[in-house]
Parts: C-alpha cells; structure tokens; sequence
C-alpha cells in the first residue's frame, strides 16, 4: 500500500464471556468522530455470548461477528485479522472504553508520520470504580512500571501491548501475528516485529480508558501471569531482560528479608518499604484528590509487585 493515504482500518476485538464490556466499547466505537473503520468481534468461545449485543451495533457500524473455538487471545487476534478488510488493523482488548476522538488521532498520527506498528496508553475515567482507579495508578505510575506502559516518551524502544496497538497488514502477513501464548504476547509480537525490521511508535495522545480488574484476587492473577511470561519470553528471545524487569521479584525478596529482620529487631528494611508505600499514597491522592484513592493505590503497587515478583520467581526457578 502507499503508505498513508490507502490507509484502511479493522478494529480486531476478542471477547471471553463479557457482553457487558463489549457493549460498552461498542457505544464508544459509535461515538467515534473519524467514522472510516470496520469492525471484527471474535468471540474465542465464550459460554456467555456477545453476538446479541453486537448485532445491535451492526447498523451504526461496519461490524463482523464470529464465533470460534476457545484459543486465547492472541489467536483469536490472527483469526480477526484473517477475516478483516482493512490493511491496518486496531487490537484493543475487550474491557476498554475510547474517547470519541480516538481513531482521529490515530489517523492524524500516521498521517504525519507512517509507522508499521504503534501503541498508545491507557488511564481511567472518571465513572471507574475506586478499585480500577488504583489498579490504573499501580500499572502506569512512573514510581510503580517507570513509563514503560506509554507515559514515557523518551523510551528508547515502545513496545506495544494488545489493549491499544495498530499493525500494518504487512506486519501481519510477515510476523504471523500472535503467538499461542496465553500471556506476554503482545510483547512477544512486539519484539519479533523489531527484529524484522520495523518500526513502532508510541502514539501518547491516542489513549484508552482500560477497566482491567475489579477484585484483588484476579489483578493478583493477572499481574502473577505477567511475571511468569516475563521469563518465558526472556528465553524466547535472549537479552530482553532489562533491570526495570527484575524490580518486583527485588522488591518482593527485599520486603521477605525485612519481615524475617522485624521478628529480630532490626526495623530499617520495613521503614524503607512503609516510606514508599508513603509517597505512592501521597502522589496518588495528589493525583485522584483524594485520600481513599491515596491509599487503595498503595495497596494496589503492593498486590502489583508482589503478584508479579512472585511470578517471576515461580516461572525463574522453573526454568533452572
């Protein structure tokens, strides 16, 4: 394709047993200010269907619905760019909501500057639960993940991730699209497209508002299963490991070592956790203007570190 200007998009949804979520991302996608867009629902064989939820988008939106086998996310991904019209697809995960002038600003962002593969950030809104609210602030705090989910801008590689990114078809058909892995691979497409060559871009102002958990148990899960797909794909791809990557599984060893020190009346180690757990609470009541947020934020970096050092310690001595 010429670039920009035969530039024709495909939204690829999966979904897994959330109509609801659905739903609300189709009202979203209805409200879109640029309108030239198609859109595939891939329901990876869900027990409770969205198919009556998106037949009722299917005037307001050039919508496809299928249904198919349970394989996961990222195969469901490939099956939806198989089936897409487009030549640039949109991945988004099924528990996002955009603002109405999304889509024109992706559209405003390879105009003025093409590139094979972009990803944006996520944030919440105002209508999210406390808890979502601090999840948000956990996942995309510069004093919890350093900016590597898209607030930082100066990062000398972006790699995108699957609730908010775009690939070119040629990317699609070169790469092979997604993995079967069942976590970690929209790093691991990210990574494999690098080393082919191409190129992406962060896209700051092309943002999500991503709802992620609403219980401590299952973000524990899903922050546990990043840590594990960490080390999977350190050894699928050698060299990826980065020091930013090991701060959790040094935060969770350092926080057993205090505890063990505290039962022998040496408290320094649980002062330096208890002041950093301090200053999240600060900034995010800075943040939130609110002191309740200020505190669940907290909690929630510590079921954050702790869930993902756990598995990446797990998944570390698995393998060795």
């Amino acid at each position: 394709m010429s670039k920009t200007a035969d530039i024709s998009f495909s939204i690829i949804v999966p979904v897994y047993n959330r109509p609801d979520e659905i739903a609300e991302l189709l009202e979203s996608l209805k409200k879109q200010t640029f309108k030239d867009f198609e859109v595939i629902i891939v329901e990876d064989g869900s027990s409770v269907l969205s198919e009556k939820v998106s037949r009722n988008y299917m005037g307001p939106l050039k919508l496809k619905y299928f249904y198919k086998e349970n394989t996961g996310p990222g195969l469901s991904r490939n099956y939806g760019m198989q089936k897409a019209g487009g030549n640039y697809f949109i991945i988004l995960d099924s528990d996002v909501v955009l603002p109405e002038n999304y889509m024109q600003t992706v559209h405003s962002e390879l105009t003025k500057d093409y590139t094979d593969a972009f990803g944006g950030p996520d944030t919440a809104a105002q209508n999210f639960t406390p808890i979502q609210k601090a999840i948000n602030y956990a996942m995309t705090s510069w004093l919890t993940t350093g900016g590597i989910r898209g607030k930082g801008q100066k990062l000398d590689k972006f790699y995108p991730r699957s609730f908010n990114m775009g690939i070119s078809k040629p990317v699609f058909k070169q790469t092979g699209g997604f993995s079967a892995m069942r976590y970690g691979e929209d790093i691991d497409l990210s990574i494999r497209m690098m080393k082919a060559g191409f190129r992406t871009k962060l896209f700051p102002k092309a943002f999500v508002y991503h709802k992620r958990r609403n219980n401590w148990r299952s973000f524990f899960n899903q922050v546990k299963h990043s840590g594990e797909a960490r080390i999977i794909l350190s050894r699928l791809h050698p060299g990826t490991l980065k020091f930013l990557h090991f701060f959790p599984a040094i935060f969770t060893l350092g926080l057993i070592l205090s505890l063990l020190l505290a039962l022998f009346g040496c408290y320094f180690g649980l002062i330096l956790y208890l002041t950093y757990f301090f200053a999240l609470a600060v900034d995010a009541s800075r943040q939130y203007k609110q002191l309740k947020l200020g505190i669940l934020s907290a909690l929630a970096a510590f079921v954050m570190l702790t869930g993902y050092g756990w598995g990446f310690l797990s998944q570390w001595m698995k393998s060795n």
